[in-house]
Protein backbone atom coordinates (compact mmCIF):
# COMPACT_ATOMS: atom_id res chain seq x y z
CA UNK A 1 0.00 0.00 0.00
CA UNK A 2 1.40 3.35 -1.03
CA UNK A 3 0.69 6.79 0.39
CA UNK A 4 1.68 9.86 -1.62
CA UNK A 5 1.86 13.44 -0.34
CA UNK A 6 0.90 15.73 -3.21
CA UNK A 7 0.14 18.79 -1.07
CA UNK A 8 0.29 20.29 2.44
CA UNK A 9 3.72 18.69 2.88
CA UNK A 10 5.99 21.15 4.73
CA UNK A 11 3.40 23.82 3.94
CA UNK A 12 -0.03 24.71 5.29
CA UNK A 13 -2.08 24.68 2.08
CA UNK A 14 -2.87 22.46 -0.90
CA UNK A 15 -3.90 19.31 0.99
CA UNK A 16 -3.86 16.34 -1.41
CA UNK A 17 -3.04 12.78 -0.36
CA UNK A 18 -3.30 9.69 -2.57
CA UNK A 19 -3.59 6.08 -1.36
CA UNK A 20 -2.94 3.24 -3.77
CA UNK A 21 -3.44 -0.51 -3.39
CA UNK A 22 -3.37 -3.29 -5.95
CA UNK A 23 -7.13 -2.80 -6.44
CA UNK A 24 -7.84 0.91 -6.12
CA UNK A 25 -6.41 4.42 -6.08
CA UNK A 26 -8.18 7.21 -4.20
CA UNK A 27 -7.48 10.60 -2.65
CA UNK A 28 -8.17 12.53 0.52
CA UNK A 29 -8.73 16.25 -0.21
CA UNK A 30 -7.59 18.23 -3.23
CA UNK A 31 -6.91 21.77 -2.10
CA UNK A 32 -5.66 25.03 -3.55
CA UNK A 33 -2.10 26.13 -2.79
CA UNK A 34 -1.99 29.54 -1.11
CA UNK A 35 0.90 31.70 0.08
CA UNK A 36 4.16 32.57 -1.71
CA UNK A 37 4.11 32.81 -5.49
CA UNK A 38 6.25 29.68 -5.72
CA UNK A 39 3.49 27.73 -4.00
CA UNK A 40 0.66 29.36 -5.95
CA UNK A 41 2.31 28.42 -9.24
CA UNK A 42 1.68 24.77 -8.43
CA UNK A 43 -2.03 25.44 -8.98
CA UNK A 44 -1.31 26.12 -12.66
CA UNK A 45 0.90 23.06 -13.16
CA UNK A 46 -0.31 19.68 -14.40
CA UNK A 47 -1.27 17.23 -11.67
CA UNK A 48 1.57 14.85 -10.82
CA UNK A 49 -0.95 12.02 -11.01
CA UNK A 50 -3.50 11.32 -13.75
CA UNK A 51 -6.90 12.52 -12.44
CA UNK A 52 -8.60 9.81 -14.53
CA UNK A 53 -6.78 7.15 -12.50
CA UNK A 54 -8.37 8.22 -9.19
CA UNK A 55 -11.42 6.10 -8.37
CA UNK A 56 -12.91 8.33 -5.67
CA UNK A 57 -12.07 11.23 -3.39
CA UNK A 58 -12.85 12.04 0.26
CA UNK A 59 -13.18 15.70 1.31
CA UNK A 60 -12.48 16.42 4.97
CA UNK A 61 -14.09 19.88 4.95
CA UNK A 62 -15.02 22.84 2.78
CA UNK A 63 -12.04 25.17 3.21
CA UNK A 64 -10.50 26.06 -0.14
CA UNK A 65 -7.04 24.76 0.81
CA UNK A 66 -8.73 21.34 1.09
CA UNK A 67 -11.24 21.34 -1.80
CA UNK A 68 -10.13 24.25 -3.99
CA UNK A 69 -8.56 22.18 -6.80
CA UNK A 70 -11.43 19.70 -7.13
CA UNK A 71 -12.90 21.59 -10.12
CA UNK A 72 -9.54 21.35 -11.88
CA UNK A 73 -9.31 17.64 -11.02
CA UNK A 74 -12.72 17.05 -12.61
CA UNK A 75 -11.86 19.29 -15.57
CA UNK A 76 -8.87 17.04 -16.30
CA UNK A 77 -10.72 13.76 -16.18
CA UNK A 78 -11.66 12.73 -12.63
CA UNK A 79 -15.10 11.08 -12.78
CA UNK A 80 -15.49 9.34 -9.43
CA UNK A 81 -17.64 10.21 -6.41
CA UNK A 82 -16.54 12.74 -3.79
CA UNK A 83 -17.52 11.60 -0.28
CA UNK A 84 -18.06 14.20 2.43
CA UNK A 85 -20.46 15.32 5.17
CA UNK A 86 -23.81 16.91 4.34
CA UNK A 87 -22.68 20.36 5.51
CA UNK A 88 -19.47 20.13 3.47
CA UNK A 89 -21.47 19.43 0.31
CA UNK A 90 -23.72 22.44 0.93
CA UNK A 91 -20.78 24.72 1.64
CA UNK A 92 -18.92 23.44 -1.45
CA UNK A 93 -21.90 24.50 -3.55
CA UNK A 94 -21.21 28.14 -2.69
CA UNK A 95 -17.44 28.08 -2.06
CA UNK A 96 -16.26 26.43 -5.28
CA UNK A 97 -18.17 28.67 -7.74
CA UNK A 98 -16.95 31.67 -5.74
CA UNK A 99 -13.39 30.36 -6.05
CA UNK A 100 -13.91 29.96 -9.80
CA UNK A 101 -15.07 33.57 -10.00
CA UNK A 102 -11.93 34.68 -8.16
CA UNK A 103 -9.74 32.66 -10.57
CA UNK A 104 -11.43 34.29 -13.56
CA UNK A 105 -11.22 37.81 -12.09
CA UNK A 106 -7.56 37.49 -11.08
CA UNK A 107 -6.58 36.12 -14.49
CA UNK A 108 -8.52 38.87 -16.28
CA UNK A 109 -6.60 41.49 -14.29
CA UNK A 110 -3.25 39.75 -14.93
CA UNK A 111 -3.99 39.39 -18.65
CA UNK A 112 -4.54 43.14 -18.97
CA UNK A 113 -1.00 43.65 -17.65
CA UNK A 114 0.40 40.89 -19.87
CA UNK A 115 -1.29 42.39 -22.91
CA UNK A 116 0.25 45.81 -22.24
CA UNK A 117 3.63 44.11 -21.92
CA UNK A 118 3.15 42.23 -25.20
CA UNK A 119 3.08 38.84 -23.45
CA UNK A 120 0.68 35.93 -24.13
CA UNK A 121 -2.38 35.60 -21.87
CA UNK A 122 -2.82 32.90 -19.22
CA UNK A 123 -5.83 30.69 -18.54
CA UNK A 124 -7.64 30.55 -15.18
CA UNK A 125 -7.04 27.45 -13.09
CA UNK A 126 -10.75 26.80 -13.54
CA UNK A 127 -13.90 28.79 -14.18
CA UNK A 128 -17.25 29.24 -12.45
CA UNK A 129 -18.70 26.80 -14.97
CA UNK A 130 -16.01 24.22 -14.15
CA UNK A 131 -16.87 24.59 -10.47
CA UNK A 132 -20.58 24.05 -11.07
CA UNK A 133 -19.87 20.95 -13.19
CA UNK A 134 -17.80 19.28 -10.46
CA UNK A 135 -20.60 19.55 -7.88
CA UNK A 136 -22.46 16.62 -9.44
CA UNK A 137 -19.69 14.33 -8.14
CA UNK A 138 -20.33 15.14 -4.46
CA UNK A 139 -21.94 12.34 -2.43
CA UNK A 140 -22.64 13.43 1.13
CA UNK A 141 -22.92 10.67 3.73
CA UNK A 142 -23.93 10.46 7.38
CA UNK A 143 -21.22 10.95 9.97
CA UNK A 144 -20.33 8.08 12.35
CA UNK A 145 -21.55 5.38 9.91
CA UNK A 146 -19.12 2.90 8.32
CA UNK A 147 -19.68 2.50 4.57
CA UNK A 148 -17.87 0.50 1.90
CA UNK A 149 -16.53 2.85 -0.78
CA UNK A 150 -14.54 0.16 -2.65
CA UNK A 151 -14.29 -3.65 -2.32
CA UNK A 152 -11.20 -3.24 -0.12
CA UNK A 153 -11.92 0.12 1.53
CA UNK A 154 -14.29 1.12 4.34
CA UNK A 155 -14.84 4.73 5.40
CA UNK A 156 -16.22 6.53 8.44
CA UNK A 157 -16.44 10.31 8.91
CA UNK A 158 -16.15 11.70 12.47
CA UNK A 159 -16.57 15.25 13.74
CA UNK A 160 -13.32 17.27 13.62
CA UNK A 161 -14.61 20.32 15.54
CA UNK A 162 -13.02 22.69 13.01
CA UNK A 163 -15.78 24.23 10.89
CA UNK A 164 -19.38 23.20 10.19
CA UNK A 165 -19.24 19.70 8.70
CA UNK A 166 -15.47 19.25 9.08
CA UNK A 167 -14.52 15.60 9.51
CA UNK A 168 -11.80 13.26 10.67
CA UNK A 169 -11.47 10.42 8.17
CA UNK A 170 -11.20 6.81 9.37
CA UNK A 171 -10.20 4.33 6.66
CA UNK A 172 -9.87 0.54 6.80
CA UNK A 173 -7.88 -0.56 3.75
CA UNK A 174 -7.20 -4.19 2.85
CA UNK A 175 -4.50 -5.42 0.50
CA UNK A 176 -3.28 -8.99 -0.03
CA UNK A 177 -5.06 -10.18 3.09
CA UNK A 178 -3.57 -7.46 5.32
CA UNK A 179 -5.81 -4.78 6.81
CA UNK A 180 -4.51 -1.37 7.88
CA UNK A 181 -6.39 1.47 9.51
CA UNK A 182 -5.48 5.01 8.43
CA UNK A 183 -6.79 8.11 10.19
CA UNK A 184 -6.62 11.52 8.52
CA UNK A 185 -7.17 14.21 11.11
CA UNK A 186 -8.22 16.81 8.55
CA UNK A 187 -8.06 20.13 10.39
CA UNK A 188 -8.73 19.63 14.10
CA UNK A 189 -10.58 22.28 16.08
CA UNK A 190 -10.36 23.53 19.63
CA UNK A 191 -12.49 22.07 22.39
CA UNK A 192 -15.38 24.03 23.89
CA UNK A 193 -15.84 26.29 20.89
CA UNK A 194 -19.20 27.96 20.43
CA UNK A 195 -21.36 26.63 17.58
CA UNK A 196 -19.37 23.53 16.48
CA UNK A 197 -18.89 20.32 18.45
CA UNK A 198 -15.58 19.14 19.96
CA UNK A 199 -13.30 16.86 17.89
CA UNK A 200 -14.20 13.19 18.15
CA UNK A 201 -11.91 10.95 20.19
CA UNK A 202 -10.43 8.20 18.01
CA UNK A 203 -9.14 5.11 19.82
CA UNK A 204 -6.98 3.28 17.29
CA UNK A 205 -5.06 3.60 14.03
CA UNK A 206 -2.09 1.99 12.36
CA UNK A 207 -1.06 5.29 10.80
CA UNK A 208 -2.20 8.86 11.50
CA UNK A 209 -1.90 11.62 8.91
CA UNK A 210 -2.17 14.69 11.08
CA UNK A 211 -2.27 18.46 10.72
CA UNK A 212 0.23 20.53 12.70
CA UNK A 213 -0.71 24.16 11.99
CA UNK A 214 -0.20 25.27 15.60
CA UNK A 215 2.10 22.43 16.64
CA UNK A 216 4.52 24.79 18.42
CA UNK A 217 2.07 27.34 19.85
CA UNK A 218 -0.60 27.68 22.51
CA UNK A 219 -3.83 29.64 22.13
CA UNK A 220 -4.98 32.16 24.75
CA UNK A 221 -7.92 31.18 26.92
CA UNK A 222 -11.12 31.02 24.86
CA UNK A 223 -13.24 32.70 27.57
CA UNK A 224 -11.31 35.97 27.06
CA UNK A 225 -12.07 36.11 23.34
CA UNK A 226 -15.17 38.33 23.34
CA UNK A 227 -13.59 40.70 25.87
CA UNK A 228 -10.49 41.03 23.66
CA UNK A 229 -12.77 41.80 20.73
CA UNK A 230 -14.62 44.42 22.78
CA UNK A 231 -11.35 46.16 23.70
CA UNK A 232 -10.36 46.46 20.04
CA UNK A 233 -13.83 47.74 19.12
CA UNK A 234 -13.83 50.38 21.86
CA UNK A 235 -10.32 51.61 21.04
CA UNK A 236 -11.15 51.96 17.36
CA UNK A 237 -14.48 53.69 17.88
CA UNK A 238 -12.89 56.15 20.31
CA UNK A 239 -10.48 57.16 17.53
CA UNK A 240 -13.38 57.72 15.15
CA UNK A 241 -12.22 55.10 12.65
CA UNK A 242 -13.55 51.91 11.10
CA UNK A 243 -12.69 48.42 12.30
CA UNK A 244 -11.74 46.18 9.36
CA UNK A 245 -11.74 42.42 10.03
CA UNK A 246 -10.45 40.08 7.30
CA UNK A 247 -12.29 36.84 8.05
CA UNK A 248 -12.76 33.49 6.40
CA UNK A 249 -16.30 33.25 5.07
CA UNK A 250 -16.85 29.90 6.78
CA UNK A 251 -16.65 29.62 10.58
CA UNK A 252 -14.58 32.71 11.40
CA UNK A 253 -17.30 35.12 10.25
CA UNK A 254 -19.89 33.15 12.21
CA UNK A 255 -17.69 33.06 15.34
CA UNK A 256 -17.41 36.85 15.19
CA UNK A 257 -21.18 37.20 14.85
CA UNK A 258 -21.64 34.90 17.84
CA UNK A 259 -19.35 37.04 20.05
CA UNK A 260 -20.89 40.29 18.83
CA UNK A 261 -24.31 38.83 19.71
CA UNK A 262 -23.09 37.98 23.23
CA UNK A 263 -21.66 41.47 23.72
CA UNK A 264 -24.92 42.95 22.50
CA UNK A 265 -27.24 41.00 24.83
CA UNK A 266 -24.86 41.77 27.73
CA UNK A 267 -25.29 45.47 26.94
CA UNK A 268 -21.56 45.95 26.21
CA UNK A 269 -21.77 46.71 22.49
CA UNK A 270 -22.57 50.31 21.55
CA UNK A 271 -25.96 50.20 19.74
CA UNK A 272 -24.77 52.98 17.41
CA UNK A 273 -22.24 50.63 15.81
CA UNK A 274 -23.28 49.08 12.50
CA UNK A 275 -21.78 45.70 11.58
CA UNK A 276 -21.40 44.87 7.88
CA UNK A 277 -20.85 41.39 6.50
CA UNK A 278 -19.40 42.40 3.16
CA UNK A 279 -18.95 39.12 1.36
CA UNK A 280 -21.64 37.35 -0.69
CA UNK A 281 -19.90 34.10 0.17
CA UNK A 282 -19.92 34.77 3.93
CA UNK A 283 -23.58 35.77 3.71
CA UNK A 284 -24.48 32.50 1.98
CA UNK A 285 -22.37 30.51 4.45
CA UNK A 286 -24.05 32.24 7.40
CA UNK A 287 -27.45 31.25 6.02
CA UNK A 288 -26.29 27.62 5.88
CA UNK A 289 -25.02 27.88 9.47
CA UNK A 290 -28.35 29.31 10.60
CA UNK A 291 -30.19 26.37 9.03
CA UNK A 292 -28.09 23.45 10.31
CA UNK A 293 -28.48 23.60 14.09
CA UNK A 294 -28.03 19.79 14.22
CA UNK A 295 -24.27 20.41 13.81
CA UNK A 296 -24.14 22.87 16.73
CA UNK A 297 -22.69 21.96 20.10
CA UNK A 298 -25.26 21.14 22.80
CA UNK A 299 -25.25 24.54 24.53
CA UNK A 300 -25.74 26.58 21.34
CA UNK A 301 -28.36 24.22 19.98
CA UNK A 302 -30.39 24.39 23.20
CA UNK A 303 -30.18 28.20 23.18
CA UNK A 304 -31.56 28.38 19.63
CA UNK A 305 -34.34 25.92 20.42
CA UNK A 306 -35.37 27.86 23.55
CA UNK A 307 -34.93 31.38 22.07
CA UNK A 308 -36.07 31.13 18.48
CA UNK A 309 -36.35 34.91 18.15
CA UNK A 310 -32.77 35.45 19.36
CA UNK A 311 -30.52 33.45 17.06
CA UNK A 312 -26.83 34.00 17.93
CA UNK A 313 -26.00 34.61 14.26
CA UNK A 314 -28.58 37.37 13.90
CA UNK A 315 -27.56 40.77 15.23
CA UNK A 316 -29.79 43.84 15.56
CA UNK A 317 -27.44 46.24 13.75
CA UNK A 318 -26.20 43.66 11.24
CA UNK A 319 -26.27 44.48 7.51
CA UNK A 320 -25.52 42.12 4.64
CA UNK A 321 -24.05 43.84 1.57
CA UNK A 322 -24.50 41.65 -1.47
CA UNK A 323 -23.90 44.03 -4.38
CA UNK A 324 -20.73 45.88 -5.38
CA UNK A 325 -22.56 49.19 -5.08
CA UNK A 326 -23.51 48.42 -1.46
CA UNK A 327 -19.94 47.37 -0.74
CA UNK A 328 -18.46 50.58 -2.20
CA UNK A 329 -20.90 52.68 -0.21
CA UNK A 330 -19.50 51.34 3.08
CA UNK A 331 -16.23 53.16 2.43
CA UNK A 332 -18.07 56.47 2.64
CA UNK A 333 -18.69 55.81 6.33
CA UNK A 334 -16.23 56.94 8.98
CA UNK A 335 -16.69 55.76 12.56
CA UNK A 336 -19.17 53.46 14.31
CA UNK A 337 -18.52 50.85 11.61
CA UNK A 338 -17.27 47.26 11.73
CA UNK A 339 -16.57 45.65 8.35
CA UNK A 340 -16.15 41.85 8.26
CA UNK A 341 -15.03 40.79 4.80
CA UNK A 342 -13.28 37.95 2.98
CA UNK A 343 -10.78 36.63 2.16
CA UNK A 344 -9.27 35.87 5.55
CA UNK A 345 -5.67 36.10 4.29
CA UNK A 346 -6.44 39.23 2.21
CA UNK A 347 -5.48 37.51 -1.03
CA UNK A 348 -8.68 38.23 -2.97
CA UNK A 349 -12.20 39.56 -2.68
CA UNK A 350 -13.69 42.74 -1.25
CA UNK A 351 -11.38 42.89 1.76
CA UNK A 352 -8.63 44.24 -0.50
CA UNK A 353 -10.77 47.28 -1.36
CA UNK A 354 -11.47 47.96 2.32
CA UNK A 355 -7.79 47.65 3.18
CA UNK A 356 -6.90 50.01 0.34
CA UNK A 357 -9.38 52.55 1.73
CA UNK A 358 -8.46 52.19 5.41
CA UNK A 359 -4.87 50.99 5.90
CA UNK A 360 -3.48 54.51 5.43
CA UNK A 361 -5.84 55.99 8.05
CA UNK A 362 -4.30 56.25 11.59
CA UNK A 363 -7.80 56.24 13.09
CA UNK A 364 -8.65 52.85 11.55
CA UNK A 365 -7.85 49.38 12.88
CA UNK A 366 -7.29 46.12 11.03
CA UNK A 367 -8.00 43.09 13.21
CA UNK A 368 -6.74 39.66 12.17
CA UNK A 369 -8.58 36.67 13.63
CA UNK A 370 -7.14 33.80 11.60
CA UNK A 371 -3.97 32.11 10.43
CA UNK A 372 -1.94 34.05 7.87
CA UNK A 373 0.17 31.87 5.59
CA UNK A 374 3.66 32.96 4.55
CA UNK A 375 3.67 35.17 1.48
CA UNK A 376 0.07 36.38 1.78
CA UNK A 377 -0.92 40.05 2.00
CA UNK A 378 -2.35 39.39 5.46
CA UNK A 379 0.96 37.97 6.67
CA UNK A 380 2.88 40.95 5.32
CA UNK A 381 0.60 43.41 7.10
CA UNK A 382 0.66 41.42 10.34
CA UNK A 383 4.46 41.14 10.16
CA UNK A 384 4.79 44.93 10.26
CA UNK A 385 5.44 45.99 6.68
CA UNK A 386 4.99 49.76 6.41
CA UNK A 387 3.96 49.83 2.75
CA UNK A 388 2.05 47.14 0.86
CA UNK A 389 0.85 46.85 -2.73
CA UNK A 390 -2.89 46.43 -3.32
CA UNK A 391 -4.26 46.27 -6.88
CA UNK A 392 -0.96 47.65 -8.17
CA UNK A 393 -0.96 50.67 -5.85
CA UNK A 394 1.38 51.34 -2.92
CA UNK A 395 -0.55 51.82 0.34
CA UNK A 396 1.03 53.06 3.57
CA UNK A 397 0.17 51.07 6.68
CA UNK A 398 -0.76 53.63 9.33
CA UNK A 399 -3.81 51.93 10.83
CA UNK A 400 -3.45 49.98 14.08
CA UNK A 401 -2.85 46.28 13.41
CA UNK A 402 -4.31 43.84 15.94
CA UNK A 403 -4.45 40.04 16.21
CA UNK A 404 -6.69 37.88 18.41
CA UNK A 405 -5.34 34.35 18.16
CA UNK A 406 -8.16 32.87 20.26
CA UNK A 407 -10.36 32.87 17.15
CA UNK A 408 -8.29 30.18 15.50
CA UNK A 409 -10.36 27.23 14.31
CA UNK A 410 -7.28 24.99 14.68
CA UNK A 411 -6.33 23.10 17.81
CA UNK A 412 -3.13 24.40 19.41
CA UNK A 413 -0.15 22.32 20.52
CA UNK A 414 -1.92 21.09 23.65
CA UNK A 415 -5.06 20.17 21.73
CA UNK A 416 -3.13 18.25 19.06
CA UNK A 417 -1.10 16.33 21.64
CA UNK A 418 -4.15 15.48 23.75
CA UNK A 419 -5.99 14.20 20.68
CA UNK A 420 -3.17 11.73 19.98
CA UNK A 421 -2.92 10.77 23.67
CA UNK A 422 -6.55 9.60 23.52
CA UNK A 423 -5.59 6.76 21.18
CA UNK A 424 -5.79 3.59 23.29
CA UNK A 425 -3.41 1.72 20.98
CA UNK A 426 -0.31 3.71 19.92
CA UNK A 427 -0.04 4.06 16.13
CA UNK A 428 2.78 2.51 14.14
CA UNK A 429 3.58 5.92 12.74
CA UNK A 430 2.43 9.53 12.50
CA UNK A 431 2.80 11.62 9.36
CA UNK A 432 2.83 15.34 10.14
CA UNK A 433 1.44 17.61 7.43
CA UNK A 434 -0.30 20.99 7.06
CA UNK A 435 2.30 22.95 9.00
CA UNK A 436 5.41 25.07 8.68
CA UNK A 437 8.84 23.84 9.76
CA UNK A 438 8.80 25.10 13.35
CA UNK A 439 5.42 23.52 14.09
CA UNK A 440 6.27 20.28 12.32
CA UNK A 441 9.63 19.81 14.05
CA UNK A 442 8.37 20.78 17.49
CA UNK A 443 5.42 18.41 17.40
CA UNK A 444 7.50 15.60 15.90
CA UNK A 445 10.08 15.89 18.68
CA UNK A 446 7.37 15.58 21.33
CA UNK A 447 5.77 12.48 19.82
CA UNK A 448 9.15 10.82 19.36
CA UNK A 449 10.64 11.55 22.77
CA UNK A 450 7.59 11.66 25.05
CA UNK A 451 5.38 9.05 23.40
CA UNK A 452 7.98 6.91 21.60
CA UNK A 453 5.99 6.98 18.35
CA UNK A 454 7.70 7.00 14.93
CA UNK A 455 7.10 10.34 13.20
CA UNK A 456 7.60 11.22 9.55
CA UNK A 457 7.62 14.69 8.01
CA UNK A 458 7.08 14.20 4.27
CA UNK A 459 8.38 16.44 1.54
CA UNK A 460 6.11 17.45 -1.31
CA UNK A 461 5.56 14.48 -3.68
CA UNK A 462 7.10 11.92 -1.31
CA UNK A 463 5.79 8.38 -1.44
CA UNK A 464 5.74 5.88 1.44
CA UNK A 465 5.14 2.15 1.27
CA UNK A 466 3.23 1.60 4.49
CA UNK A 467 3.78 -2.13 4.92
CA UNK A 468 7.56 -1.61 4.73
CA UNK A 469 7.62 0.87 7.62
CA UNK A 470 6.80 -1.39 10.58
CA UNK A 471 9.54 -1.85 13.13
CA UNK A 472 11.60 1.08 11.95
CA UNK A 473 13.56 3.24 14.36
CA UNK A 474 11.37 5.96 15.92
CA UNK A 475 13.78 8.75 14.93
CA UNK A 476 14.17 7.69 11.33
CA UNK A 477 12.20 9.58 8.69
CA UNK A 478 11.65 6.86 6.10
CA UNK A 479 11.40 8.29 2.63
CA UNK A 480 11.01 6.69 -0.76
CA UNK A 481 11.19 9.77 -2.91
CA UNK A 482 9.34 9.90 -6.20
CA UNK A 483 10.13 13.58 -6.74
CA UNK A 484 11.50 14.35 -10.22
CA UNK A 485 14.75 16.28 -10.14
CA UNK A 486 13.17 19.55 -11.29
CA UNK A 487 10.53 19.32 -8.55
CA UNK A 488 13.16 18.53 -5.92
CA UNK A 489 14.94 21.71 -7.02
CA UNK A 490 11.69 23.69 -6.73
CA UNK A 491 11.10 22.39 -3.18
CA UNK A 492 14.67 23.29 -2.18
CA UNK A 493 14.33 26.74 -3.72
CA UNK A 494 11.03 27.39 -1.92
CA UNK A 495 12.42 26.43 1.48
CA UNK A 496 15.58 28.47 0.91
CA UNK A 497 13.78 31.54 -0.42
CA UNK A 498 11.41 31.72 2.57
CA UNK A 499 14.31 31.64 5.04
CA UNK A 500 16.30 34.25 3.10
CA UNK A 501 13.23 36.47 2.73
CA UNK A 502 12.90 36.68 6.53
CA UNK A 503 16.63 37.36 6.92
CA UNK A 504 16.58 40.07 4.24
CA UNK A 505 13.52 41.80 5.76
CA UNK A 506 15.03 41.80 9.27
CA UNK A 507 18.30 43.36 8.09
CA UNK A 508 16.50 45.93 5.92
CA UNK A 509 14.49 47.18 8.91
CA UNK A 510 17.66 47.58 10.95
CA UNK A 511 19.58 49.27 8.13
CA UNK A 512 22.22 46.51 8.07
CA UNK A 513 22.92 46.74 4.35
CA UNK A 514 26.20 44.85 4.64
CA UNK A 515 24.21 41.88 5.90
CA UNK A 516 21.89 42.18 2.91
CA UNK A 517 24.88 41.89 0.57
CA UNK A 518 26.01 38.83 2.53
CA UNK A 519 22.50 37.40 2.15
CA UNK A 520 22.59 37.83 -1.63
CA UNK A 521 25.98 36.11 -1.76
CA UNK A 522 24.64 33.30 0.42
CA UNK A 523 21.68 32.92 -1.93
CA UNK A 524 23.99 32.67 -4.96
CA UNK A 525 26.16 30.10 -3.19
CA UNK A 526 23.28 27.90 -2.05
CA UNK A 527 21.49 28.07 -5.40
CA UNK A 528 24.70 26.84 -7.05
CA UNK A 529 24.86 23.98 -4.54
CA UNK A 530 21.26 23.07 -5.41
CA UNK A 531 22.15 22.93 -9.10
CA UNK A 532 20.42 26.12 -10.32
Amino acid sequence: MKLRFLGAARSVTGSFFVIETGETRFAVDCGLFQGPRTLQERNYQDFTIDPKSIDFLIATHAHIDHIGLIPKLCKHGFEGPIYCSHATEELAEILLPDSGYIQESEVERKNRKLSRAGKPPIEPIYTVDDAHKCLKHFRSINQDEIIEVAPSVQLRLRDAGHILGACIVELWVEEEGKRLKLVFSGDLGNIQQPIVKDPTTIESADYIIMESTYGSRYHPQLNSRSEALLEVINRTMSKGGNLIIPAFAVERTQDLLYDLFLLNIEGKLDPEITVYIDSPLAIAATEIFQKHIEFYDDATRRYVEENGDQHPLKLMNLKFTKTQEESMAINLRQGNTIIISASGMCEAGRIKHHLKNNLWRPEATVLFVGYQAEGTLGKRILSGEKVVTIHGEKVAVKADIEYIEAYSAHADRKGLINWVKNFVTPPKGIFLVHGEDESLNSLAEYFRTEMNVPVYIPQWLDEFTLGAMEGMDARMEYRESVVPQAMQAEQAYLSLSLKLHDLFKENWKEGRYDKIIDTIRLLEQQLQQQGF
